[in-house]
């Protein structure tokens, strides 16, 4: 249960094109002929992988991060079909950057690049190449400053990687210096492009994605970042608390990816970034707004295609939530899908339907075919392991606030959860031994480190599809003091197995392919399975806060002992369904266990109930009894 570092260790065991995009359902001729169209719209594997033009060209960053007095140049490692250049047809690009193509891996079989003994790429991670070239795409696979083959140093998500990244595609589309050798002078144009770019990635790719969108730069036409960061402090802290799993600083998070010679050279670059008593306070700094990619999504020109785990509690789901609902706030044209898996990218959990989206999004997106799924449902949202549903529009437009209160019941910490306000305090004492779901295990049970809140059975399903926000009034016992508030569906069910170990997904015998191979680039990948576990509760959503934020977030001030603080914690992002018969149950606890860090102290604190509610955002109308 970790940020990206822990992704890291568990993967281990782009001449500027000055035409209009097409109107979106306007149908008429694609933007490209690259590659041959079916009946449908479809791009068809008509040009030869194995005979693909295979190039690494190093891009001028305009920057001099590792101060050698030299711009810095990133390796841009390209496979890309040759006859469409033969012919003079140009293509579009699908391209990934990321940290992870030397050090770790990429995907669940941990690929990484690889290249002949004359420096050029011959092997490239994932299925991207494979499938996408011989459709009339380039694939572009960018080591990150500091990583790999490229200069400079990699600051985390932050203006090196954005700057660097977006240089890509600034030369894609003519406006950046390319270069056929790492230190030679022989400039690489970009000629068999029409500069139209697409960006993906998981992590820490998918959130340098969501950065360069944010930009705002010309040529960008779309991102699919899956299981994402859009804003960096919310990956370590989450309303001034540390969360547990991520690096101890973003320094020691770049320390795991970056080649040996930059971690030489780039340590005056990162000292900032390895300041713990900076990091670590949960204080809102220059660190974290520079790794803010929300605070700039009025500058996305891109369309956007969210993936995501709900379970997801390595990047989690407040980073989607945000960014999706700030997308929105600026009409951008976006997708969604929303799993029941852990850190998972959905090629190993939803694997033929994955790769069918994938292509005709990108044939939309690129290549500016008329296939329709601009007008298909935005949304698609696992509801059981394997099952899934689709909404027109996400969050439903008949999605509604609906305020809940706590109430006393006869044991002391095992209250009620109504439509009415309610009266009274509860208390309980920090635990940090304790998880959420020990407390879900125990939710009708008097117990000293929860205050548990139940509603009776419902009687129709509920469903709740975005941000809850649970406002509470707690006076603490000491100066320091955490708070955690989680959603728990009460009931049996059949879920996937999101712990650390699979994450969802068991990995098992047999392979399927996905594309054309050449020797040293197979496009056949291991099969998964669903990993499933039976339970009697689920915790749907979180929110874990500093009461000392409560004045000034997310300023953490020292707590007045016995003084009531009023405080909101916003949970995050999610869409779930609480089956009829089910109960639903609002806990407020202190620490959670292997997700959240201990405050300084362990306090005592008291809830006062007339002033704690729950906000929950619900679909159509709930239809539990009024308590």
């Amino acid at each position: 249960m970790a940020v990206i570092a822990t992704v890291v260790i568990t993967l281990l065991a782009g001449c500027s094109s000055s035409a209009s995009p097409p109107v979106p359902g306007a149908g008429g001729p694609p933007r490209t002929t690259a590659g041959a169209a079916g009946p449908s719209g479809e791009s068809k594997p008509v040009y030869s992988y194995k005979k693909a033009v295979r190039e690494t060209v190093w891009v001028d960053t305009g920057l001099d991060e590792d101060g050698d007095g030299k711009n810095d140049r990133v390796a841009v490692d390209i496979v890309r079909p040759g006859e469409p250049a033969a012919k003079g047809r140009k293509i579009p690009v699908i391209m990934e950057a990321s940290p992870y193509y030397s050090c770790c891996g990429r995907g669940n079989e941990n690929q990484k690049k690889s290249y002949d003994a004359g420096g050029q790429p011959v092997r490239f991670p994932l299925f991207y190449d494979n499938y996408f070239v011989p459709r009339g795409y380039a694939f572009v696979a960018v080591d990150l400053p500091g990583t790999g083959r490229s200069d400079g140093c990699t600051d985390a998500g932050g203006p090196i990687d954005i700057q660097s990244t977006k240089s890509v595609v600034d030369w894609l589309n003519g406006r950046a210096h390319g270069y056929t050798s790492h230190t030679g002078t022989t400039r690489a144009q970009a000629t068999w492009t029409d500069g139209a770019t697409g960006m993906i990635g998981k992590s820490w790719d998918g959130s340098v994605a969501n950065g360069v969108a944010a930009t705002g730069v010309e040529g960008l036409k779309t991102i699919v970042p899956i299981s994402s960061i859009s804003n960096w402090y919310d990956a370590y802290f989450s309303q001034g608390t540390w969360l547990v799993g991520s690096a101890p600083t973003p320094g020691a998070l770049i320390r795991m990816v970056e080649s040996e010679a930059a971690g030489k050279r780039c340590a005056a670059v990162n000292k900032p970034l390895n300041d713990a008593a900076v990091v670590k306070s949960g204080e809102w700094s220059s660190t974290w707004a520079e790794r803010d990619y929300v605070a700039n999504a009025d500058k996305v020109r891109a369309s956007v295609f969210v993936v995501h785990g709900q379970q997801d509690l390595t990047v989690r789901t407040k980073e989607f939530g945000q960014w999706w609902d700030a997308l929105a706030k600026n009409g951008v044209e976006r997708k969604i899908w929303l799993s029941g898996t852990g850190h998972v990218d959905p090629f190993d959990y939803r694997r033929a339907d994955w790769v069918d989206t994938l292509h005709r999004w990108f044939d939309h997106e690129l290549l500016g075919y008329d296939n329709g799924i601009d007008r298909e449902p935005m949304a698609d949202i696992e509801r059981t392991p394997d099952h899934w549903t689709t909404d027109t529009v996400w969050p439903p437009k008949s999605t509604a606030t609906v305020a809940l209160g706590p109430g006393q019941g006869t044991q002391p910490g095992v209250g009620t959860l109504g439509t009415h306000a309610g009266s009274g305090t509860e208390t309980l004492t920090d635990d940090p031994d304790k998880s959420e779901t020990d407390w879900a295990a125990h939710i009708d049970q008097p117990t000293g480190e929860k205050a548990g809140f139940v509603t009776t059975p419902l009687v129709k399903p509920l469903r709740v599809s975005g941000a809850s926000k649970v406002t509470v009034t707690a006076t603490p016992t000491t100066a320091t003091a955490n708070l955690s508030a989680v959603l728990v569906d009460l009931g049996p069910a059949t879920i996937r197995d999101y712990s650390p170990a699979g994450l969802g997904i068991s990995t098992v015998s047999g392979t399927s392919c996905w594309g054309e191979s050449t020797a040293q680039d197979s496009a056949c990948y291991k099969e998964t399975s669903t990993d499933t576990m039976h339970v009697t509760s689920t915790v749907f959503s979180r929110g874990w806060a500093a009461l000392g934020t409560a004045a000034d977030a997310p300023k953490v001030q020292p707590l007045t002992p016995g003084k009531p603080y009023t405080l909101t914690l916003t949970l995050a992002s999610t869409d779930h369904v609480v089956p009829a018969g089910h109960r639903l149950a609002l806990i407020v606890a202190g620490t959670d266990r292997g997700i959240a860090y201990h405050a300084a102290d362990r306090p005592t604190i008291t809830l006062d109930l007339a002033r704690t509610s729950l906000r929950l955002p619900v679909v159509g109308q709930p239809g539990w009894p009024s308590t």
